[in-house]
Protein backbone atom coordinates (compact mmCIF):
# COMPACT_ATOMS: atom_id res chain seq x y z
CA UNK A 1 0.00 0.00 0.00
CA UNK A 2 1.40 3.38 -1.02
CA UNK A 3 1.51 6.06 1.67
CA UNK A 4 1.60 9.23 -0.45
CA UNK A 5 0.98 12.51 1.27
CA UNK A 6 -2.06 14.23 -0.05
CA UNK A 7 -1.59 17.89 -0.98
CA UNK A 8 -4.27 20.28 0.27
CA UNK A 9 -6.59 21.61 -2.41
CA UNK A 10 -6.02 25.18 -3.49
CA UNK A 11 -8.70 27.63 -2.42
CA UNK A 12 -10.70 29.87 -4.73
CA UNK A 13 -8.97 32.74 -6.50
CA UNK A 14 -12.06 34.84 -7.27
CA UNK A 15 -12.19 38.39 -5.84
CA UNK A 16 -15.17 40.69 -6.27
CA UNK A 17 -14.06 43.81 -8.14
CA UNK A 18 -16.24 45.93 -5.84
CA UNK A 19 -14.05 44.81 -2.93
CA UNK A 20 -10.83 46.12 -4.53
CA UNK A 21 -9.61 49.58 -3.53
CA UNK A 22 -10.00 52.34 -6.12
CA UNK A 23 -7.30 54.90 -6.78
CA UNK A 24 -8.08 58.39 -8.05
CA UNK A 25 -6.04 57.75 -11.22
CA UNK A 26 -3.23 59.84 -12.60
CA UNK A 27 -3.50 63.33 -14.08
CA UNK A 28 -1.39 62.35 -17.12
CA UNK A 29 -3.75 59.56 -18.18
CA UNK A 30 -6.83 61.68 -17.53
CA UNK A 31 -5.44 64.39 -19.83
CA UNK A 32 -4.34 61.81 -22.42
CA UNK A 33 -7.83 60.28 -22.51
CA UNK A 34 -9.32 63.76 -22.88
CA UNK A 35 -7.02 64.61 -25.83
CA UNK A 36 -7.69 61.27 -27.55
CA UNK A 37 -11.46 61.63 -27.09
CA UNK A 38 -11.42 65.19 -28.47
CA UNK A 39 -9.49 64.03 -31.54
CA UNK A 40 -11.80 61.05 -32.17
CA UNK A 41 -8.97 58.55 -31.83
CA UNK A 42 -11.13 55.62 -30.67
CA UNK A 43 -13.49 55.96 -33.64
CA UNK A 44 -10.53 56.20 -36.04
CA UNK A 45 -8.92 53.02 -34.70
CA UNK A 46 -12.24 51.14 -34.64
CA UNK A 47 -12.77 51.97 -38.33
CA UNK A 48 -9.28 50.69 -39.14
CA UNK A 49 -9.99 47.40 -37.35
CA UNK A 50 -13.41 46.67 -38.90
CA UNK A 51 -11.98 44.59 -41.81
CA UNK A 52 -10.33 42.26 -39.27
CA UNK A 53 -13.49 41.43 -37.31
CA UNK A 54 -14.94 37.97 -37.82
CA UNK A 55 -18.54 37.96 -38.99
CA UNK A 56 -20.85 35.20 -37.89
CA UNK A 57 -18.18 33.17 -36.11
CA UNK A 58 -17.73 32.92 -32.36
CA UNK A 59 -18.24 35.76 -29.95
CA UNK A 60 -18.58 39.36 -31.12
CA UNK A 61 -15.31 41.29 -31.25
CA UNK A 62 -14.38 43.69 -28.49
CA UNK A 63 -13.85 47.26 -29.63
CA UNK A 64 -10.17 48.39 -29.60
CA UNK A 65 -10.92 51.29 -27.21
CA UNK A 66 -12.09 48.86 -24.57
Amino acid sequence: MSMKRREPEQGGMWVATQALPRSPGHVFYEKLNEVLATGGFDQFVEELCVPHYATGEGRPSIQPGV
